[in-house]
Protein backbone atom coordinates (compact mmCIF):
# COMPACT_ATOMS: atom_id res chain seq x y z
CA UNK A 1 0.00 0.00 0.00
CA UNK A 2 1.39 3.35 -1.05
CA UNK A 3 1.42 6.09 1.54
CA UNK A 4 2.68 9.64 1.42
CA UNK A 5 2.49 11.36 4.79
CA UNK A 6 3.18 15.06 5.11
CA UNK A 7 4.17 16.68 8.38
CA UNK A 8 5.59 19.93 9.69
CA UNK A 9 2.73 22.26 8.97
CA UNK A 10 1.26 24.66 11.48
CA UNK A 11 0.83 28.27 12.42
CA UNK A 12 3.75 30.62 11.88
CA UNK A 13 4.14 34.37 11.98
CA UNK A 14 4.96 36.35 8.86
CA UNK A 15 8.69 36.23 8.21
CA UNK A 16 9.02 32.86 9.88
CA UNK A 17 10.14 29.51 8.51
CA UNK A 18 8.79 26.01 8.31
CA UNK A 19 10.13 22.77 6.97
CA UNK A 20 7.62 20.31 5.64
CA UNK A 21 8.38 16.63 5.27
CA UNK A 22 6.75 14.00 3.13
CA UNK A 23 7.56 10.42 4.04
CA UNK A 24 6.82 7.79 1.43
CA UNK A 25 6.23 4.09 1.80
CA UNK A 26 5.14 1.36 -0.55
CA UNK A 27 7.07 2.72 -3.53
CA UNK A 28 10.64 2.61 -4.77
CA UNK A 29 11.20 6.19 -3.74
CA UNK A 30 14.31 6.79 -5.85
CA UNK A 31 12.29 6.08 -9.01
CA UNK A 32 9.95 9.00 -8.44
CA UNK A 33 10.13 12.70 -9.02
CA UNK A 34 8.66 14.50 -6.04
CA UNK A 35 6.48 17.58 -6.26
CA UNK A 36 5.08 19.94 -3.68
CA UNK A 37 1.74 21.56 -4.40
CA UNK A 38 -0.37 23.95 -2.43
CA UNK A 39 -3.99 24.94 -2.51
CA UNK A 40 -5.26 28.03 -0.79
CA UNK A 41 -8.92 28.31 0.12
CA UNK A 42 -10.96 29.20 -2.93
CA UNK A 43 -8.02 28.91 -5.30
CA UNK A 44 -6.69 26.30 -7.69
CA UNK A 45 -3.96 23.95 -6.65
CA UNK A 46 -0.57 25.12 -7.84
CA UNK A 47 2.83 23.51 -8.22
CA UNK A 48 5.37 24.92 -5.80
CA UNK A 49 8.52 22.84 -6.35
CA UNK A 50 9.67 19.73 -8.16
CA UNK A 51 12.74 17.63 -7.53
CA UNK A 52 14.03 14.84 -9.69
CA UNK A 53 14.72 11.32 -8.61
CA UNK A 54 18.42 12.06 -8.33
CA UNK A 55 18.01 15.25 -6.37
CA UNK A 56 18.08 17.88 -9.10
CA UNK A 57 15.61 20.67 -8.45
CA UNK A 58 13.58 20.90 -11.62
CA UNK A 59 11.17 23.66 -10.69
CA UNK A 60 10.52 26.37 -8.14
CA UNK A 61 7.54 28.67 -8.66
CA UNK A 62 8.76 32.12 -9.62
CA UNK A 63 7.04 33.79 -6.70
CA UNK A 64 8.81 31.40 -4.32
CA UNK A 65 12.33 31.56 -5.72
CA UNK A 66 14.73 32.66 -3.05
CA UNK A 67 12.31 31.74 -0.28
CA UNK A 68 11.42 28.08 -0.85
CA UNK A 69 13.59 25.14 -1.71
CA UNK A 70 13.16 21.42 -1.82
CA UNK A 71 15.43 18.50 -1.09
CA UNK A 72 15.18 14.77 -0.67
CA UNK A 73 16.81 11.96 1.23
CA UNK A 74 16.42 8.76 -0.73
CA UNK A 75 17.78 6.74 2.18
CA UNK A 76 14.88 7.97 4.30
CA UNK A 77 12.27 7.96 1.52
CA UNK A 78 11.53 11.55 2.40
CA UNK A 79 11.22 14.82 0.53
CA UNK A 80 11.37 18.21 2.21
CA UNK A 81 10.07 21.68 1.52
CA UNK A 82 11.97 24.43 3.29
CA UNK A 83 9.97 27.64 3.43
CA UNK A 84 11.54 30.87 4.60
CA UNK A 85 10.31 34.46 4.84
CA UNK A 86 6.75 33.23 4.92
CA UNK A 87 3.94 35.56 3.95
CA UNK A 88 0.22 35.44 4.73
CA UNK A 89 -0.42 34.58 1.09
CA UNK A 90 1.55 31.35 1.60
CA UNK A 91 -1.31 30.09 3.73
CA UNK A 92 -2.57 26.89 2.11
CA UNK A 93 -2.75 23.14 2.33
CA UNK A 94 0.56 21.77 1.11
CA UNK A 95 0.64 18.32 -0.46
CA UNK A 96 3.35 16.15 -1.90
CA UNK A 97 3.06 14.10 -5.05
CA UNK A 98 5.20 11.18 -6.12
CA UNK A 99 5.38 11.10 -9.91
CA UNK A 100 6.91 8.17 -11.80
CA UNK A 101 8.52 8.66 -15.19
CA UNK A 102 5.98 6.21 -16.64
CA UNK A 103 3.18 8.54 -15.61
CA UNK A 104 1.51 7.12 -12.55
CA UNK A 105 1.44 9.24 -9.44
CA UNK A 106 0.44 9.23 -5.81
CA UNK A 107 -0.66 12.03 -3.51
CA UNK A 108 -0.40 12.69 0.17
CA UNK A 109 -3.26 14.01 2.27
CA UNK A 110 -1.71 17.41 2.82
CA UNK A 111 -0.69 19.53 5.76
CA UNK A 112 -2.06 22.95 6.64
CA UNK A 113 0.27 25.93 6.74
CA UNK A 114 -1.12 29.13 8.19
CA UNK A 115 0.90 32.34 8.17
CA UNK A 116 -0.63 34.90 10.48
CA UNK A 117 0.18 37.20 13.35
Amino acid sequence: QVQLVESGGGLVQPGGSLRLSCAASGIIFRDYNMDWYRQAQGKQRELVTSIGSGGNINYVASSEKGRFTTSRDNAKNTVYLQMNSLKPEDTAVYSCKARHRLGHAYWGQGTQVTVSV
